[in-house]
Parts: C-alpha cells; structure tokens; sequence
C-alpha cells in the first residue's frame, strides 16, 4: 500500500486493522486480481498470502476463475499460501476452496510451518504443494542443534506426503549450504534479495535441490 506521502507502507501496518473491521476480504480480492493480471503479463511464479477469513469464500473462489479464464494466465503459476495461525473458521468449506482451485491448476502453500497449533491438522485437511518452514527454525539453524532437528523432520514429513520445502529467512551463504544439504526444495530471504516494487523486482527464489 502506499500512503499519502508516496512511502510504501507494509502489509503488517493495516493487516490487523483490517481483520478487526472486515476489510480484509476485500484486500483479499483485489490482491489476488492484482496478481492474476501480472502472471498474465509475465513469465513468473507469484505467492499470494489468503486470509483466514477469504478461504472458503465462494465469492473470492469465482472471482478467481473468472480472472483466470479472462486474464489467460496460468493458473500453475499462482500459489495460494494459507498462514498456519490464519483462523479457519469452516475447515469444510477452506477444504472445498482449496479443492476447487486445485483443479484449475493452482497450488497452495502452508506458511510459517511450525509457528502455531494447526500445523498437522491443515496438512491432513487440505491439498497443499509446498510446506514453508518457518523463519525460528531457520534464523539459527548452523548453531541450533534443536533447530537443525526440527528442519529434518519437516523435510521428512514433506517428503513423505509428497510436498516440496521452501525455507523462509534464509539471510546469509552459510545457512543457505547447510539447507541445500538437508535436501530443502528452495529458499527465500535477504540472502536472495530483499523485497522491492513490482517494476524493479527479479522474482527470484532460489532452488536448492542442484539435482
């Protein structure tokens, strides 16, 4: 979002504010729209975060078929990520939305994995393609023995139910080769770049996995 003064403000300023007043499922569609448009003008992959309360949405679940189906865009190249502490309201219907769009060929991702209570509940309940490990289990990762057992055992478990790993806060040369040879998928962070207006932007995320 940018302010009055021209300066970007960042999505931790208003996001609570609009949770707290029910705007947040209006951000909800004009991002994804926003997104949609730009996958269709570029060849490149977007991660688009869904609130709790957009996810089961049949409104927003249309509109994204329909913008796709106007916009061409590949649908492949559009990740939706469900935030591990984003409150599911009706795991029922968050299942059925991300079913639904599944089947066009999107992909979901469950974010900050490890963070809250919902982690293997979300896992069970929802097709997901990506598990992003998140930023705790990463930030000490070459001097956390706990740290480096915990990463071991998401690679596993992703591993085992057929998902890559993405390992988020990845911020410098050292943490990024002990993860390539715990065998994490990919990786984001200050290491690769830092975060930057849609113009200047290379859309780079780093594979680790040299195979």
């Amino acid at each position: 979002m940018i302010g009055d003064d021209g300066a970007i403000i960042a999505p931790g300023a208003f996001i609570d504010t609009a949770e707290r007043f029910d705007l947040i499922q209006e951000i909800d569609r004009w991002v994804v729209c926003k997104a949609i448009h730009l996958l269709a003008d570029q060849d490149v992959t977007l991660e688009v975060n869904v609130s709790g309360k957009s996810i089961g949405d049949p409104a927003l679940t249309a509109l994204i078929e329909q913008e796709l189906a106007a916009s061409q865009a590949d649908p492949g190249r559009l990740v939706f990520e469900i935030t591990e502490t984003a409150a599911i309201a009706n795991m029922d219907q968050a299942r059925e939305f991300a079913e639904r769009l599944h089947a066009v060929g999107c992909r979901f991702a469950l974010d900050d994995f490890g963070a809250g209570f919902s982690s293997f509940y979300y896992l069970k309940h929802l097709p997901l393609d990506y598990l992003k490990i998140d930023g705790d289990f990463i930030r000490s990762l070459t001097s956390s023995d706990t740290d480096q057992l915990v990463v071991r055992s998401m690679i596993d478990i992703a591993r085992g139910m057929g998902m890559k790993t993405i390992a988020e806060f990845v911020e410098d040369s050292e943490t990024a080769a002990m993860l390539h040879a715990m065998g994490v998928d990919l990786s984001q962070g200050y290491f690769h770049g830092r975060p930057e207006p849609v113009a200047a932007a290379s859309f780079s995320q780093v594979a680790l996995d040299a195979s």
